[in-house]
């Protein structure tokens, strides 16, 4: 059955990867309007999220974000496909470092890094990193059900360098490459929510208390990596600009959770700076503090 899935969805997304990209934009106000006004995809989620974080908003401004995140949705779905694809010199064109040098600076110091980014803009796409560094760029990802769609984004993520290691996969590789000397830096979203346990670090989050992820910074403590932010920016359709921020070159000095806040203090400015830009689709804010 995952084969069959697999042979049958495979051929419209390498069709839709081949689109020039006014095609493919076209095609994706087409989706929009059926995801949007049809289907109704997470329509509910995205509006009760809108309203939990930007209640100084009217309603009549929260729905004019709503209707662009989801066209934003849209665009960046059609554009993982289009990585299929998309030559190095287009992506190279397409999603631009505006300080590279603050990165390979860091890689200087001989540390391997930890780099926190967000589900904002397009950040599939700062895969493309891999192709102006010097360490092994390791991306966490959580493994797909299906092993085929599996296996296609780890052979599409290679094509940039890029090696993915699922979540259950993060601790034992970082510990290998510390004990080998072997240089990474590791990619992590960590802006989602976490999963309801015992062990929660809560904080405020766009007015909301709410438990955040700091396995990144745990790791980068035990392995004594330097800390970095990616801060995205969506600069007009299919264009994107990404700046490095450095948020520890000294992580043991650091009190424990001080670089979760503020990684979760630059993705707060990021949204409110664009908030059609965030990921409303996941259900942020779900666990409430007993």
């Amino acid at each position: 059955m995952q084969f069959l899935l697999y042979i049958l969805i495979y051929p419209i997304l390498w069709l839709i990867s081949i689109l020039p990209f006014p095609l493919l934009y076209a095609f994706s106000d087409f989706i929009y309007l059926i995801l949007y006004y049809v289907i109704g995809y997470r329509k509910k989620t995205v509006r009760e999220n809108l309203a939990m974080a930007l209640p100084h908003l009217s309603d009549k401004e929260r729905l004019i974000i709503e209707k662009k995140s989801f066209h934003h949705l849209c665009d960046m779905f059609l554009e993982m496909a289009k990585t299929m694809t998309i030559s190095r010199a287009e992506m190279n064109k397409r999603y631009v470092f505006t300080n590279m040098e603050t990165y390979l600076e860091l890689e200087k110091k001989g540390k391997s890094i930890a780099l926190m980014c967000a589900h904002y803009a397009s950040y599939e796409w700062a895969v493309s990193m891999n192709h102006h560094i010097n360490f092994i760029g390791y991306g966490i990802y959580k493994k797909i059900a299906n092993k085929y769609f599996d296996k296609l984004v780890r052979d599409i993520r290679s094509k940039f360098k890029a090696v993915l290691i699922t979540t259950k996969e993060t601790k034992p590789t970082i510990e290998y490459n510390a004990k080998n000397n072997i240089l990474g830096i590791y990619g992590f979203a960590s802006d989602q929510t976490p999963r309801r346990s015992d062990n929660l670090y809560w904080y405020t989050f766009m007015g909301i208390e709410t438990p955040i992820h700091f396995g990144a910074e745990m790791l980068a403590k035990r392995y004594d990596m330097n800390v970095i932010f990616l801060k995205g920016r969506k600069v007009k359709r299919g264009y994107y600009e990404a700046t490095f921020e450095v948020l520890s070159t000294d992580v043991k000095l650091v009190p424990n959770y001080k670089i979760s806040e503020e990684f979760m203090k630059k993705v707060e400015q990021q949204i409110y700076e664009s908030p059609e830009f965030y990921l409303w689709t996941h259900k942020r804010w779900k666990h409430k503090r007993i």
